[in-house]
């Protein structure tokens, strides 16, 4: 059974997982929070950098948690609609891509999450969003076109074999 059966399941993966990585990191800045403020954390000297080291990452826990809420937000507000021939590939599209060797890949474009994959029925799945090269090079493209991008220097091509 293909993946792109099922949009809304895709989708309701994609923000169970942000869910969950939102709880581990809210998880992990409450700790690194504690460990910063801890009294014994607190400089004997100037060489006693666990206190500050402990706050730097309290701080980027802090900021991973913002991003997942982000795309959270962003991922639960989003209009699943069914694929629309007119318009072609939209933000919410699921859809299947085949490189020039004959792999193929399943793809959830999202207004955000880049790079998390989810496992439905053993297929990955990846979101990708506008922002990337091949997010915003399949946006208005068709069931059957292919795209062209650019990556490190090196042109990749891909056709799209399916849209959902």
């Amino acid at each position: 059974m293909k993946p792109a059966m099922h949009k809304k399941t895709v989708h309701q993966l994609i923000l169970d997982k942000l869910r969950i990585d939102l709880d581990i990191a809210e998880r992990a800045a409450q700790t690194a929070y504690e460990t910063a403020t801890h009294e014994e954390n607190i400089a004997e000297n100037k060489y006693d950098t666990l206190g500050l080291e402990a706050s730097y990452l309290a701080a980027g826990q802090a900021r991973r948690v913002e991003e997942i809420r982000q795309s959270l937000a962003l991922c639960q507000n989003l209009n699943l609609r069914a694929y629309d021939e007119q318009r072609g590939i939209e933000v919410g599209a699921l859809l299947g891509l085949e490189d020039e060797k004959g792999r193929e890949q399943w793809l959830f474009l999202a207004p955000d999450a880049a790079g998390l994959k989810i496992d439905m029925v053993g297929q990955i799945i990846t979101v990708i969003t506008p922002r990337s090269p091949l997010g915003k090079s399949l946006l208005g493209k068709f069931e059957g076109d292919e795209v062209d991008i650019l990556v490190a220097g090196t042109r990749q091509q891909f056709a799209v074999t399916e849209v959902f």
